[in-house]
């Protein structure tokens, strides 16, 4: 029988005399995704991005680790948290259910545990710099999976969220899940003060005007091939990561 690296799927009879190197934690959200995406677009992502390069750095470079099923719980922005069934998860919250992650994993063994981002609100560096101190001998790394490549060259519109990038990367790995003739039109509107959009200095975006439809970005010229090619590329960089962490020393 397959053994394998995702353990929505797996079970304990085929693991537990085999090593594993690093775990994945892919952490999403639950909020709306323009019209035509699932509310946890997000956790879908990051999830299988994961599995796709796991399997990648096993088979490429023998190097065996495990993701763990997603955290459906991100930070929201005003606007977005009075929107139906949209979750806002405080900091002290993520804070609490890492640690307690953390802590059953460095128990067991595991040395290196990687957070497979995919919800752009969330922001686990303070969090990563406490537990550094408090787990010394587990090595925590977080990857914004959608920043790994840039999206020039594989897509016409560029996406911020629930545009032609993730509706694309949906269409290859869900595309039962995706309703494109539902979908919005995306558009956003910036911040009247020419300073923030500048990123002089940064605020919280209000959704509720921020974007007609809950989505920034068109996703109307999304294909399951854009997605296909640029998960590729995308899960050849992490697999090579997960190789670097587990193998080198990173000083």
């Amino acid at each position: 029988m397959k053994t394998h690296t995702d353990l929505t799927i797996e079970n304990y009879g085929n693991l537990k005399d085999k090593p594993y190197s690093f775990a994945v934690l892919p952490w999403g959200a639950t909020e709306p995704h323009n019209y035509h995406l699932p509310y946890l677009t997000d956790c879908y992502l990051a999830h299988d991005i994961a599995v796709d390069a796991a399997n990648k750095a096993w088979e490429r470079y023998d190097v065996r680790g495990m993701v763990l099923p997603p955290i459906p719980l991100g930070a929201q922005n005003p606007g977005q948290r009075e929107l139906p069934f949209c979750l806002h998860t405080r900091y002290e919250t993520q804070k609490h259910i890492l640690y307690d992650i953390a802590e059953s994993l460095s128990y067991q063994g595991i040395r290196v545990l990687v957070i497979m981002n995919g919800h752009g609100g969330n922001n686990f560096k303070p969090i990563i710099r406490d537990m550094t101190i408090d787990f010394p001998d587990l090595l925590i790394a977080n990857c914004d999976w959608f920043a790994v490549e840039p999206q020039t060259g594989y897509f016409e519109n560029i996406d911020d969220h629930a545009g032609e990038m993730e509706t694309s990367v949906m269409m290859h790995y869900h595309p039962e899940l995706v309703e494109l003739s539902m979908a919005g039109s995306g558009e956003g509107k910036p911040f009247a003060i020419d300073s923030l959009n500048k990123k002089i200095a940064w605020v919280p975006r209000n959704w509720s005007k921020a974007s007609v439809d809950t989505g920034v970005g068109d996703p109307r010229k999304s294909s399951a091939g854009k997605g296909e090619k640029f998960a590729n590329v995308v899960t050849d960089k992490i697999a090579l990561l997960f190789k670097e962490l587990v193998t080198q020393n990173i000083y």
